[in-house]
């Protein structure tokens, strides 16, 4: 299985840059799975594709604002950071640009040495471990100074943060928002759950490496990066109700499937518990949880693409890629949605 059988011609004018004013108004593509059946709808009309009995799965990580600009104390020379994972208290794994500028012992001030940093160690793939000085609390500095990490293709910075958030962000950590969860209202949640669909609340932090390109030819060969998932045992013990009953467990996003799908024992029992999850779920894989998956739509080429391959047939999924840039769907993290059931 090659890389470039997920690649797929994109016009960068459909790469949308901004939210749409009301969440659940984006255009919804529905897919059959089996049929490669498709059909055209909005965002909202998810209701009536879930059933009462059904499991919604989602993702409540909240995204930190993870992008400090700041100053190579002794030069004045602007360096960027961004936080990529908290090792201890005060010590982060980041990414450092420009990194020839970052060699350990180097300190870079923030907001006017409102926070300082200093560079103690470089780890894998060239990032660098950071410690942290400063008087207060991190995260009120952090949302005072920090900048949200928007993916590379989107060009400005946000109006208001929260757009970068789902409306059930909970629990902070991550470097992205997992986008599918952004079409949905708390008026819209309210409706699921009246019509009783069951909702689960999972955790994983989104890393940076969600963008990371698959540079290798032989897609088996690609390495995942690592993030950290919980599962509380009330909400594994919702999931497992739901497929011992029969009903589907749909999921909010690739993160929230690769969050069960990791939890997930060899007999389809969701087990509580956390840890770092490296799954990489291409064609050829068996789902032991997942029977639906609502999703954003994808960078070609992307573990992401795979991801919904492995769950649609790659043919239905290029399909239904063709066929929504023909009709000028929205791409990427503040784009469009599509169903496949």
């Amino acid at each position: 299985m090659q890389t470039k059988d997920f690649d797929f011609y994109l016009p960068e004018e459909l790469i949308a840059q901004d939210p749409l004013e009301d969440r659940s108004s984006s255009r919804l593509l529905v897919l059959d799975k089996k049929t490669g059946e498709r059909t055209h709808r909005i965002f909202r009309d998810i209701v009536e594709y879930l059933e009462p009995g059904d499991c919604l799965v989602i993702n409540n990580t909240k995204v930190i604002p993870a992008r400090l600009i700041g100053e190579k104390e002794g030069t004045g020379a602007h360096i960027e950071l961004l936080l990529l994972k908290r090792k201890e208290k005060d010590i982060w794994e980041t990414l450092v640009k420009p990194g020839k500028k970052a060699k350990p012992g180097t300190r870079i001030s923030f907001g006017g040495g409102l926070l300082t940093g200093e560079i103690i160690d470089v780890v894998e793939e060239g990032n660098r471990l950071v410690q942290f000085t400063y008087e207060g609390i991190f995260e009120e500095i952090l949302d005072q100074l920090g900048q949200m990490p928007l993916p590379p293709y989107i060009t400005h910075q946000l109006q208001d943060k929260n757009r970068y958030q789902t409306v059930y962000a909970k629990y902070e950590g991550s470097a992205a928002a997992p986008t599918a969860g952004l079409h949905f209202t708390k008026e819209l949640l309210q409706k699921i759950e009246e019509k009783g669909i069951v909702i689960a609340n999972v955790t994983l932090h989104v890393g940076l490496g969600t963008f990371r390109p698959v540079k290798v030819e032989d897609v088996t060969k690609h390495h995942m990066h690592s993030e950290f998932y919980q599962v509380e045992k009330a909400e594994a013990e919702k999931i497992n109700a739901a497929k011992a009953s029969g009903h589907r467990v749909i999921c909010v996003g690739t993160t929230s499937c690769r969050t069960i799908e990791s939890a997930a024992d060899e007999n389809g029992i969701v087990r509580a518990g956390n840890g770092n999850t490296e799954i990489f779920i291409y064609p050829g894989y068996s789902f032991k949880i997942l029977d639906a998956l609502i999703t954003n739509f994808h960078l070609p080429e992307s573990t992401l693409l795979m991801l919904v391959s492995a769950l649609a047939g790659r043919e239905n999924i290029l399909a239904a890629y063709d066929e929504a840039v023909k009709e000028k769907y929205r791409f990427f993290s503040f784009g469009d949605a599509m169903l496949i059931h």
